[in-house]
């Protein structure tokens, strides 16, 4: 891998704790624009080996033994050539080790520290364990997941994880870095999933409070609507619709060669129209009625697996996925236009430490010590 990289972050270097997927995430949406990410992780975990998860590409990866005080203290040294640390223990693990957001700031003022849990800093649920599913549970929005009658059903763990906490992170550090450069000095991020996730459904608050939008399963976005859910195909594949404006509907309803249909705008006639479309999906396979509605403003789209995806015309023409090694994958996004294209390379242990100030002569002493791997 380069030394230098390119893109908006060039020239950015980012220490980040080895930890679960969020963590590695908010790591790679910065390595993805230029940053220089160097993961540390366990000794024992760290091998010559390429670490081929989608999530490390584009990393550097050392092995650091944080519990040994020689560990410590070259953690130390590294985050005075840092301009960011990621950390997702449970509060107060980093205190415990030393590395703590004092201890870090005494050696490197200008570190930005960015913490992402689950239940944040503080609060009583802070020290206690949990999972995406309890995250989006209490931040209100699994409420509102899934379809009328229904228990709430949580959609993988994009919501919490990802969305609300490693995403939510790379924003925070993205935040403090422009601060950074008014006031020369960094920031501790607390970046909680549960607040990530609540602030995500921000749209639909108001709808709640005024009465518009009602119970999971009722409405016009989540499966309530006819106009707006999936339908299964005569090959058992499926469509998505989305006809939700009066002229997408019409293109769809035409194209479908259907008269007569219940009133969509009137929601006690919902089930009979959603039956109605039902009946007439499967009438055709997803190629059929992908074919047909190809080129229209219908809003009806197949329903791809994750191979599929990959091999779509338009995610095609536009290189949405890419293949490093073996494994294909989404692109980096959001595309800034004109910064040219990233090394996506699977994350390779770094063994000269010395642009991270540490000498060639103290690395090998750590490494006979079992300390630095």
């Amino acid at each position: 891998m380069p030394e230098v990289r390119r893109g908006p972050l060039s020239g950015v270097r980012v220490l980040e704790l080895a930890g679960l997927a969020p963590g590695p995430f908010a790591g790679m949406m910065l390595a993805d624009h230029g940053a220089e990410v160097l993961r540390v992780d366990r000794v024992k975990a760290v091998s010559d080996r390429p670490r081929t998860d989608v999530m490390d590409r584009g990393k550097r990866t050392i092995g650091l033994d944080l519990k040994a005080p020689e560990g410590v203290t070259t953690f130390k040294r590294l985050v005075r050539h840092a301009d960011v640390v990621i950390e997702v223990f449970r509060p107060g693990v980093a205190e415990r080790l030393g590395i703590g957001p004092g201890d870090l700031h005494a050696v490197n003022e200008r570190l930005i520290y960015g913490r992402m849990t689950g239940w944040g800093q503080e609060g009583p649920l802070a020290p206690t364990a949990g999972h995406d599913i309890d995250y989006i549970a209490v931040s209100g929005v699994l409420s509102q997941l899934g379809r009328v009658g229904d228990k709430p059903t949580p959609p993988i763990n994009i919501l919490g994880d990802f969305a609300g906490g490693g995403l939510m992170l790379a924003y925070g550090v993205l935040l403090a870095l422009f601060e950074r450069e008014r006031t020369g000095q960094g920031r501790v991020i607390d970046a909680a999933m549960v607040d990530g996730s609540a602030i995500l459904f921000a749209m639909f608050y108001q709808g709640a409070h005024s009465g518009f939008w009602g119970p999971r399963g009722t409405n016009l976005l989540d499966t309530g609507a006819p106009q707006y859910d999936t339908y299964e195909t005569a090959d058992g594949e499926y469509v998505a619709v989305g006809a939700l404006e009066p002229q997408f509907w019409e293109a769809m309803v035409s194209l479908m060669g259907l008269k007569d249909l219940p009133d969509r705008n009137d929601r006690s006639q919902w089930p009979a129209l959603r039956a109605r479309l039902a009946e007439a999906f499967l009438n055709r396979t997803r190629a059929e009625w992908e074919e047909l509605f190809a080129g229209s403003d219908a809003c009806v789209s197949p329903v791809l697996s994750m191979t599929e995806a990959a091999s779509h015309p338009h995610n095609v023409a536009r290189g949405s996925f890419v293949k490093v090694g073996e494994v294909t994958q989404p692109a980096p996004a959001p595309r800034l236009l004109g910064a040219g294209g990233q090394d996506l390379s699977p994350a390779t242990r770094l063994t000269d430490l010395s642009g991270w100030g540490l000498p060639a002569e103290q690395a090998d002493k750590l490494r006979a010590q079992g300390v630095l791997a």
